[in-house]
């Protein structure tokens, strides 16, 4: 083996199935079950396989040079055929992620809440919260109930990209929901108000994407779930109208 061909070397299937093993033996020593720690693994292996695609189809990945067209068509077509592959096996991959994902023929399919799906949304909710107030005394102590409440309005697949969805939704919005938590949030005039005590809980960004973006769902499962309506409705009220 050439010293460029070593340089390239890959993991092989066994040292990778033996850090695999390695973690979750470690994890389980932290106390996480095994299944939660499975799943969570799954969805870092079908990450980096999506990250991969995303790499690969950006290219241009241009044709050697002096080949001739008959070459360069078949360099194409072999780019695009490797492209394809590669988004078939990130495909998979998250397929094998999510617990219980849809069929094709129930794409709408919402079932049970998981645990490790509530704190992947703890994780990604608290540091978007962070950047527009800060933590307050009044957060509500239902805070996984809520979270269930609003993941109970997605499929599976849409819980595994939901991070990147209130990210991208604290972006689009960030004016607005400056805006809100100024006005309704720890430090307001109106911080001991009932109404909108889940303002001052991290949990009110995944709640405000919801009214945005389900909010029948959203109530459908709130009342399922016995919530205090007036927290709802206070959100509802000081997401209001966009400004104009």
């Amino acid at each position: 083996m050439t010293t460029a061909e070593e340089g390239r070397q890959q993991l092989d299937a066994v040292s990778v199935l033996n850090a695999k093993r390695t973690l979750l033996q470690l994890l389980a020593r932290a106390g996480v079950w095994s299944g939660d720690a499975e799943e969570l693994i799954g969805f870092v292996e079908a990450g980096a396989v999506a990250l991969a695609y995303e790499e690969v189809g950006r290219g241009p990945w241009p044709t050697p040079e002096g080949k001739g067209e008959p070459y360069a068509s078949g360099w194409l077509d072999g780019t695009r055929a490797v492209t394809d592959a590669l988004g078939e096996v990130a495909e998979r991959a998250l397929r094998r992620a999510v617990a219980a994902d849809p069929t094709a023929d129930s794409p709408d399919e919402r079932p049970p809440v998981g645990r490790t799906e509530v704190t992947r949304t703890k994780v990604a909710m608290t540091p978007l919260y962070l950047s527009f107030t800060d933590e307050s005394e009044l957060d509500p102590e239902v805070t996984d109930q809520v979270l269930r409440a609003v993941l109970g309005t997605m499929s599976s697949r849409q819980r595994s990209r939901y991070a990147g969805r209130l990210s991208e939704f604290a972006s689009t919005h960030r004016a607005r929901l400056e805006r809100l938590y100024a006005e309704y949030g720890p430090g307001s005039a109106i911080a001991i108000h009932g109404r909108y005590s889940l303002v001052h809980s991290p949990t009110s960004v995944a709640v405000l994407e919801r009214l945005a973006t389900a909010p029948a769902a959203l109530h459908e499962e709130w009342d399922a779930a016995e919530l205090p309506p007036a927290w709802l409705d206070g959100l509802t009220t000081a997401w209001g109208e966009p400004p104009a």
